[in-house]
């Protein structure tokens, strides 16, 4: 079987810089994590490739520096990893992102199964996996909290929507987005990290990809625009409640009401 796990790079803090003429992040400014979301998408495809055979694929787009999440993905046991990196890509958003990613994958000769995490935390849309899924024209499920089953040939999954559970089965190809918790993400091993250290990593740019067209792909491929963003104040006043649990009870309530929070 052959899987292909998209991950991102995101800031591994809350601290970053924006542009302030484009609303952009500046990512090097907070430094680099893999995605947490990305790591139980990584875990599920290890165990189903035990228990069907083929290959992990790694695949993100993103700047250079990558690299690092792809060698820590390589540590854990994936087989190959592919960085789409191209300055043309740059601006991306939901639709730009996911067209690049679904053209990254066909340019890969496709995949039996693509596993996406949930969300990533830098945008929180939930909405990456499924796109590339309608990119590429097959099924999908979302919100995945459970692989009952996975063999050479179906999937089955729970989904979990907050008051409703689902079970459903998929015939390959297919793309699947799971929530944390699935699974808990295996460390990276110090074996495999000395074994592939120089495993080659795969840049792939612009012009590598199966359809070019400038009109799809970052700023100009991307039907919305960030009109700013900020940073939230942080810090808050406390107020302190005086006298007996009934008492600090009525003046709760009154101050709850003076502000209009009910």
């Amino acid at each position: 079987m052959k899987i292909i796990v998209c991950m991102k790079q995101v800031p591994a803090s809350s601290k970053v810089d924006i542009d302030p003429e484009t609303g952009n992040l500046k990512r090097g400014s907070a430094g680099q994590r893999t995605n947490p979301y990305d790591l139980y998408a990584l875990e599920c495809a290890l165990q189903i490739r035990e228990k069907t055979g083929g290959t992990v694929t790694v695949l993100t787009m993103g700047p250079g520096q990558a690299e690092s999440m792809i060698r820590d993905a390589y540590s854990m046991g994936a087989d190959e990893g592919v960085i789409l990196s191209d300055r043309k890509f740059a601006g991306s958003d939901v639709l730009a992102t996911s067209y690049t990613l679904s053209q990254g994958i066909e340019m890969l000769g496709g995949a039996d199964l693509i596993l996406c995490g949930r969300q990533t935390t830098d945008g929180d849309t939930a909405q990456i996996g499924p796109a590339i899924a309608e990119h590429l024209h097959i099924p999908h499920c979302a919100w995945v909290s459970a692989i009952e089953e996975a063999d050479a040939e179906q999937i089955t999954l729970k989904q979990d929507f907050g008051s409703v559970t689902q079970i459903s089965r998929m015939n390959y190809p297919c793309l699947v987005t799971v929530d944390k918790d699935i699974c808990v993400p295996r460390l990276p091993s110090w074996r495999l990290t000395k074994e592939t250290q120089d495993r080659p990593v795969r840049v792939v740019t612009f012009d590598d990809l199966p359809r070019p067209d400038l009109t799809r792909f970052g700023a100009v491929g991307s039907p919305t625009r960030v009109e700013r963003i900020f940073a939230p104040e942080a810090g808050a006043a406390s107020v302190v409640l005086e006298g007996s649990a009934a008492e600090k009870a009525d003046q709760l309530t009154k101050l709850l009401a003076e502000r209009k929070y009910i």
